[in-house]
């Protein structure tokens, strides 16, 4: 049986990336080689950088990390859930047929729900209503959605309308919400080969140190980075629905009546939002079997990083076990 490889999930500002470098380290310490897979729906994206606490340059010339930088932000097509998730098992069975142990880390929530179980196959598109429901504001779309399938409100992120807007069409193609649909994922992993692991933090702690992340975007230079993503031409809807890039974007189209204090206020609002449905998402996926919670605001990240070894039982080897 191979090394069960880690996917590292948590809400945004709960140290993923610092728990994954560590770990990664930690390996190398045994002798143990292991690279990174980004699963973040942001991160793909060129030029995102600062507002998607993408790995700086040292750290990715320090450890390979795949899966960022392989979308462009203008491109007419979004970046889809089924390429990340191709490109992502082909990644880690790469990996794995080399002895390197992967490393999933990152916080869009259905690219884990789809690593670990699959992609929900519902009915195929429908352009007329989508073209209807694309005049409604996020806002209206997420009520409707909240009367006729409060579970799937409650995980989606009012701001995600492109999900919120598949969800209404599923229910309209089949009566059924689609979270209920989407339970036959059921709670064995597609890959029997990973350990989910969660990292939990108080949200009294957890809300603090969002704040403080869109303070140290702010001061990195945010605003430049917006400015030059948009001078060669606008980004495309996916890219600007990124939390902090729509906020400063709505500044930088209506200055007048949305100051950049305004922006930086409601960065940190909708963050905060986001955060709440990614946990929500770790009540679900942590009844995943081979899944670990983690109190992560009781522990340092080499504690961390140590518990997760402990998890998937890392011995004394000087190579992981390639998978079967």
């Amino acid at each position: 049986m191979p090394t069960p490889f880690p996917i590292i999930y948590g809400p945004t500002a709960s140290g993923k990336s610092a728990l994954a470098l560590t770990l990664h380290d930690q390996l190398a310490q045994r002798g143990l080689a292991s690279e990174l897979i980004t699963a973040d729906a942001f991160q793909v994206y060129r030029g995102m950088d600062i507002g998607t606490a993408k790995p700086t340059p040292v750290e990715r010339q320090r450890v390979p990390h795949h899966l960022i930088d392989i979308a462009d932000p203008h491109a007419a097509d979004a970046f889809t859930l089924e390429r990340w998730l191709a490109l992502a098992n082909a990644t880690i069975d790469d990996l794995r047929a080399r002895n390197i142990l992967p490393i999933v880390v990152g916080g869009t929530s259905l690219y884990i729900q789809s690593l670990l179980h699959g992609v929900f196959e519902g009915p195929p598109a429908n352009a007329a209503l989508r073209a209807e429901l694309n005049t409604l504001t996020p806002e209206d779309l997420h009520t409707r959605l909240q009367a006729i399938d409060p579970d799937a409100a409650q995980r989606l992120h009012p701001q995600d309308t492109r999900r919120v807007i598949r969800a209404l069409e599923v229910f309209a193609a089949t009566g059924t919400p689609i979270s209920k649909l989407q339970s036959q994922w059921g709670e064995s992993p597609a890959r029997q080969d990973a350990h989910l692991f969660i990292l939990s933090w108080p949200v009294e702690e957890l809300n603090p140190r969002i704040n403080a992340r869109v303070r140290a975007m702010m001061a990195a230079g945010l605003l430049d980075e917006v400015r030059g993503l948009i001078a060669p031409g606008p980004l495309n809807r996916q890219a600007r629905e990124a939390l902090g890039y729509k906020q400063l974007l709505e500044h930088l189209e209506h200055p007048r009546t949305i100051t950049l204090d305004d922006a930086t206020e409601r960065t940190k609002i909708e963050t905060r939002r986001f955060a709440k449905n990614q946990r929500t998402w770790m009540k679900r996926l942590g009844a995943t079997k081979n899944a670990t919670t983690l109190n992560a605001s009781s522990m340092d990240t080499q504690t961390l990083a140590a518990e997760v070894m402990k998890a998937i039982n890392v011995g004394q080897a000087s190579r992981v076990p390639p998978a079967d």
